[in-house]
């Protein structure tokens, strides 16, 4: 088994996946006698949603792995499997395994899961946890729990159990680096936007280090967000924003936009892929995509009893500089220039001049294919601006689809 363990290490070391280091285990360990006839090893994660992540192998079943994600509503919904579970007594005895023959001495009840594994032919169960030190825990991620199972007549020999005892902890090693991976890439995907999080992860993390391009700019924030704050309860606040900032930003992300903060109720994002007039259509569509969400939003909300509102929205065009701003000890991954202020300025205006969507005469010009569904709302001096500027919006009587849109129908209010 010396050479198993060298695969696996050379795998972990490459960084392959938690499914091809199951599989090659799996798939190795039995050719040199390991009478494996199905295993299980999973990994808590650090996610917005979801509580963990499991890799499982079936020798005998067509799709011979698989993977499945479970969520913290899953994990209440299914409490008492989970702790009616082995893996569940292991983290609260501190045991490192369990071992269960499921042969005609077995009592049935103890354990639901193995109950089912012996109906469907198990004859010996064996689950580990591989635990991690202290200072090698990433919040909640703190081991590797695995199950290894046998339908041999006589189950595991002890030389079977000598041999998981050895390269499991190894196998364990190489799925923590493999999920660890994954959780770095939610995390800064998360928690600093897509584009700027794969710029983090490939080293663009120099201090002052930031690109010049050229890109449109989203400001949206939500209507009478302070008179929402002042009459609704502190409770509600915060579901309110996820809800608004989840069809806002599901709109920007599907038209290929980067979402890179989040300022109190103000979402900045920017669209910089495929030329300028390609950057413009995509901001649009996202623009009616995220009005057409949030008008089933709202509607879902009032049925409900909720406060709803809805947002205004600022896309200008320009040249920002996109990198890394901050203080030796603490850096953002962001956009700065005076587009990004005048972005937020044409937001504003928008509660003046009484329109949800306002966009800047640079924003028209660079896309002359939407020209014909803008119109002209004045001129206007912007905080800050030194001179006044000429805003758009969507025609109120247009009745063509944007171009490029894909036949979304601009939302007008």
């Amino acid at each position: 088994m010396i050479g198993l363990a060298e695969v696996i290490a050379e795998a972990g070391l490459a960084g392959e996946g938690e499914l091809s280091l199951l599989q090659q285990f799996c798939t190795r360990a039995l050719a040199q006698g390991l009478p494996l006839s199905r295993a299980l090893i999973g990994v808590d994660t650090l996610h917005p949603v979801l509580e963990g992540s499991i890799f499982a192998w079936q020798r005998d079943a067509e799709e011979k792995t698989r993977k499945s994600d479970y969520a913290r509503s899953d994990m209440a919904g299914d409490g008492e499997k989970w702790l009616r579970s082995p893996f569940y007594r292991l983290i609260e005895t501190g045991e490192s395994m369990i071992r269960r023959r499921l042969d005609s001495r077995y009592n049935g009840g103890e354990f639901p899961i193995l109950d089912e594994l012996r109906d469907q032919g198990v004859t010996d169960y064996v689950a580990m946890v591989n635990r991690f030190g202290a200072d090698a825990r990433i919040g909640e991620v703190d081991c590797v729990f695995s199950s290894w199972a046998t339908d041999r007549a006589d189950g595991f020999a002890e030389r079977d159990l000598a041999t998981l005892h050895f390269l499991v902890p190894l196998l364990a090693l190489a799925v923590k680096s493999a999920s660890f991976a994954r959780i770095a890439e939610t995390l800064v995907d998360t928690y600093l936007g897509r584009d700027a999080g794969r710029r983090v992860l490939e080293g663009h993390i120099t201090r002052g280090v930031a690109d010049r391009i050229n890109a449109v700019l989203w400001f949206s924030d939500l209507e009478d967000f302070t008179r929402i704050t002042d009459t609704a309860s502190p409770a509600e606040i915060i579901p309110l924003l996820n809800d608004y900032a989840d069809a806002i930003v599901t709109a920007v992300h599907g038209q290929g936009g980067d979402v890179l903060k989040f300022i109190g109720d103000g979402i900045l994002a920017v669209f910089s892929k495929g030329d300028a007039e390609a950057r413009c259509r995509q901001a649009l569509a996202a623009a009616a995509d995220a009005r057409e969400r949030v008008t089933k939003l709202n509607a879902a909300r009032t049925a409900a009893g909720k406060p709803a509102t809805n947002f205004y929205l600022g896309l200008h065009v320009g040249e920002v500089f996109f990198g890394n701003i901050g203080s030796v000890d603490r850096l953002d991954f962001t956009v700065v220039g005076p587009a990004v202020n005048e972005t937020s300025r044409i937001a504003a205006m928008c509660r003046s001049l009484d329109q949800p969507m306002l966009l800047s005469s640079a924003f028209a010009g660079a896309a002359p294919g939407c020209r014909e569904q803008l119109v002209s709302v004045g001129r206007y001096a912007l905080r800050g601006v030194a001179r006044p500027q000429e805003l758009f919006t969507l025609d109120p009587e247009g009745r063509g689809t944007l171009p490029g849109d894909g036949g979304v129908q601009p939302t007008r209010r």
